[in-house]
């Protein structure tokens, strides 16, 4: 069975490839994703009603993001990232908690003060 480190490394490469709705299958029925913009989401149902609008939502305000560096084993894993926005980069980071073999819970932290606008 795949630790939390290699569960992390294959949801990055799914968003990576631009339909969040893809990662989805590597969660839990009972899982729980916080997101700083969005909320909570509970549940995997939920979880996939929102990855349908992380699609058109970082489309529409052409934004991506990408991992820097994932670490982690058994159980934990983190992944530091940034999001590449028209309006500068927004570094963050992830943590997830897997148990066998599936997400369980996934949180994003960002730093907005490294938000750059336009001058």
């Amino acid at each position: 069975m795949k630790n939390a480190k290699e569960i992390i490394e294959t949801f990055w490469k799914i968003q990576d490839e631009g339909d969040y709705t893809k990662v989805v299958e590597l969660f839990d029925e009972d899982a729980v994703l916080v997101d700083p913009f969005f909320g909570t989401f509970e549940g995997k149902e939920a979880i996939g009603e929102f990855m349908k609008k992380m699609n058109k939502e970082m489309t529409s305000r052409e934004t991506s993001f990408i991992a820097k560096e994932i670490d982690g084993g058994g159980e934990v894993a983190w992944a530091q990232w940034t999001a590449k926005t028209p309006n500068g980069d927004i570094e963050g980071c992830g943590l997830y908690r897997v148990k066998n073999g599936m997400m369980t819970y996934y949180k994003d932290y960002m730093n907005c003060l490294l938000y750059t606008s336009p001058s």
